[in-house]
């Protein structure tokens, strides 16, 4: 029986700062839980000068990874520092000492998940990941247990915090993009630079993951095919609403006859759908499996104290593991290469709005155009004129349709002489 379970940490952020927090005032307890005490021996930062939210003991804190890595008494290393690298290479080497590792580190395990995890299984070793997809909601174990027994055929994620948020506001404020972006700075939700979680990269790297562990099949980022929030604008939510609609960024994944597609982009979804409820910064995943059915896990994706708890959480297993001198689990890696297909194999239904001449006729040529590609219209209304420049808007529903014919269609559409230009384009899911 071990005596004790030696922690290290690298990254004293908001994250680390919280799980060291939490194994420091709740000792006496995980203790209990786990059958030994966890203790924090040493915590790695860039900057030994910079001011801490947690009072750690003397001789723990330092700036020398190396001696984390290489301290014979620590059990799990703990990175929180996020990035490919150095975080790579710093769990690599945890490896090669012979440490377990917990992270947080999303596009880390995006893109060198499947090889980091088969290098710790040859070592005997685990890597936990829970915290790497939606902070505190517990996906990572049950696609990695609870949901082992079932054909998985479907994923649907609103799975970004910052994305949801401003998206929210502009469907019940009517905000433009800007305006919200600035209240979500402003409240901390969003960053300084919102690139990752706008353009929709962050939630193709926890597709990425989720993917890849549901559909047993290896889904790499760049797979992903991604488009923004930062296109909307405010009037497409009126619209939505008006057809009974509602906007979010959806990361999907199905599997289809050919193989899986993977996706990330703002879509229609119907306001009676139980994801189209989820607003302001929470998060949710669907999954569909053949003999659980459909399963919804929700709750809050981001922020210091749920990431926080996913990696104690981590912890707290692997610590149990150890006492019990058990190995790692059994690693349930990719079974082959199921191909990853385009977005030519989607076959959904769309909405289009189209800036056009106000003049007669304009309908048919566009109506005949869709036709000529075998996409039929279900519904479409004249929303707004502009007197002085002649144009008007015209919104469009379609019945599904394959994408390579949807967007063959509008490219013709672009060029027609009476219309100023294709404004806004989004499937309609669910």
């Amino acid at each position: 029986m071990k005596q004790d379970i030696g922690v290290g940490l690298i990254g004293l952020g908001v994250v680390g700062g919280g799980v060291a927090r939490a194994l420091l005032e709740r000792r006496d307890y995980f203790a209990r839980q786990v059958g030994a005490p966890l203790v924090v021996r040493r915590a790695a930062v860039r900057d030994l000068r910079k001011p801490r939210t947690v009072d750690l003991p003397p001789g723990v804190l330092t700036d020398d990874v190396v001696s984390v890595l290489e301290d014979p008494a620590i059990d799990v290393v703990v990175e929180v520092v996020g990035g490919e690298e150095p975080a790579g290479s710093f769990i690599r080497a945890a490896l090669k000492a012979g440490k377990h590792v917990v992270t947080a580190n999303k596009e880390l395990i995006a893109k060198q998940g499947p090889e980091l995890l088969a290098d710790a299984h040859s070592r005997g070793l685990d890597i936990m990941f829970e915290a790497s997809v939606g902070g505190g909601i517990p996906l990572i174990a049950p696609l990695r247990r609870d949901l082992l027994a079932n054909r998985i055929t479907s994923i649907r994620a609103i799975i970004n915090g910052t994305t949801n948020y401003i998206l929210t506001s502009m469907a019940s404020g009517g905000a433009a993009y800007g305006s919200a972006l600035a209240a979500a700075q402003e409240l901390g939700y969003a960053e300084p630079d919102p690139t990752n979680d706008v353009e929709g990269y962050d939630a193709a790297y926890k597709l990425a993951i989720m993917a890849t562990l549901g559909f047993r099949t290896r889904v790499r980022p760049e797979q992903v095919r991604v488009e923004g929030i930062t296109a909307l604008a405010a009037r497409d939510f009126r619209y939505a609403s008006e057809l009974g609609y509602t906007i979010k960024l959806l990361a999907i994944a199905e599997r289809n006859d050919g193989g899986i597609v993977a996706r990330v982009a703002p879509v229609f979804l119907p306001q009676s759908e139980p994801l189209a409820k989820v607003d302001g910064v929470y998060n949710a995943v669907q999954i569909v499996g053949d003999l659980t059915g459909t399963v919804l896990f929700q709750g809050r994706g981001a922020g210091a104290d749920p990431t926080s708890s996913a990696v104690v959480a981590d912890l707290l297993d692997l610590a149990h593991s150890i006492v019990l001198g058990a190995r790692e689990r059994k690693y349930w890696g990719p079974e082959g290469e199921t191909p990853v297909l385009g977005l030519d194999a989607v076959e959904t239904r769309y909405y289009v709005r189209v800036t056009v001449s106000d003049q007669p006729g304009v309908l048919a040529q566009i109506a005949r155009t869709l036709g000529e590609h075998g996409v039929s219209i279900a519904a479409v209304s004249q929303k707004e004129a502009d007197a002085d420049e002649k144009t008007a808007e015209l919104v469009v529903m379609t019945h599904r349709a394959r994408e390579g014919a949807m967007q063959a269609a509008l490219r013709e559409i672009a060029a027609l002489d009476v219309v100023a230009q294709v404004s806004a384009f989004l499937r309609v899911e669910g």
